[in-house]
């Protein structure tokens, strides 16, 4: 399936509510302002595609935390393809030059799993992460391995931006490509998503990581792909990603992921939170997505065979875009 054959359909003979619909784009016009593109998959056909305040098919977003699940994904490709044992294997193996202070046991015992499920302990509160100070370190690598392990107990959930980071090192390390690359060559292409070009970094400054000119995917000092944000995609192609999911990894009939992968990333927990996949089982209705800053999402409804893409602006506390998902497409 390449670029531009993938199929459409009238989202009546798809079961979708086309009077649904027309509601939920006059919804976005006037509630949901920093939505810039939206497209709905529904049983394998694009249903719904709209794009607002002058965008269009072809104009890539950056993703924010969206990123993650995609960091997510290839962690599993690399472990099928056999570059990295398997999950349980620990994030210091990765990193022998660090020398770890002998008294903190507790570093030495975290796996790649605690990294993907948001259970390694770092030593602030959670959602506190002070991701700036990583930015301004000239080696986020050392930094973050120096906070893994520190205040807290391995099993407690702690989100972890700079912690994401590390599986882009352990890619780079094992398989010799940059995450970029990687992604590029082993799940980008094969499902026919745009090919991710090399992002110039200029300088390390708020506007170069994390701005609206942010092109292609951010890299650190060293070259290390951004594992926590960074990644710009196009509405279309965030689709394509949680059709692939969707789809148990196979696209085309050639398994890109392997499916006993997607089934342990979103599998459901106390935590809500699967290898990288915000999980949510409400009303009946599971679903699990992967969920930027500023209501960058990739909604996978498994039971509705429907995926949702939303590419938006960054703004703070933009409004939540399951309540949109669940009243427009999931409650009819």
């Amino acid at each position: 399936m390449q670029r531009n054959d993938w199929p459409t359909a009238d989202p009546a003979a798809l079961g979708i509510d086309a009077e649904k619909l027309s509601e939920l784009n006059l919804k976005i016009k006037s509630e949901y302002s920093n939505i810039n593109g939206m497209v709905i998959v529904k049983n394998g056909y694009v249903a719904f595609e709209r794009y607002y305040h002058s965008y269009g098919p072809n104009d890539t977003h950056h993703v924010a935390s969206v990123t993650k699940s995609i960091m997510s994904a290839l962690i599993g490709i690399a472990i099928h393809a056999g570059y990295i044992k398997n999950v349980d294997q620990n994030v210091l193996d990765f990193f022998p030059e660090y020398v770890p202070d002998p008294y903190n046991k507790q570093k030495q015992d975290i796996t790649i799993r605690h990294i993907l499920t948001m259970t390694a302990p770092y030593p602030f509160e959670d959602w506190q992460e002070p991701l700036d100070k990583m930015c301004m370190q000239p080696d986020w690598i050392t930094y973050t391995l120096g906070m893994l392990g520190r205040g807290g107990t391995i099993g407690t959930f702690k989100y972890s931006t700079a912690g994401a980071h590390l599986l882009s090192a352990i890619i780079t390390r094992t398989t010799g490509k940059s995450a970029r690359e990687f992604a590029n060559e082993y799940l980008f292409k094969p499902i026919g998503m745009k090919e991710i070009p090399h992002y110039e970094m200029k300088s390390f400054g708020f506007d170069d990581l994390f701005g609206k000119h942010v092109r292609g995917w951010v890299n650190d000092p060293d070259g290390n792909s951004t594992g926590g944000w960074g990644l710009t995609l196009t509405s279309r192609d965030m689709a394509r990603f949680g059709c692939l999911y969707l789809n148990h990894g196979t696209w085309n009939n050639q398994q890109i992921i392997p499916e006993s992968w997607i089934d342990q990333s979103t599998k459901m927990n106390a935590n809500n939170y699967g290898y990288l996949w915000w999980l949510r089982d409400e009303d009946g209705i599971f679903s699990y997505s992967a969920l930027g800053d500023g209501g960058n999402v990739i909604c996978c409804v498994p039971d509705n065979d429907l995926v949702v893409a939303i590419a938006s602006e960054f703004i703070m506390n933009a409004r939540d875009r399951w309540q949109l998902i669940k009243e427009y497409l999931v409650s009819q």
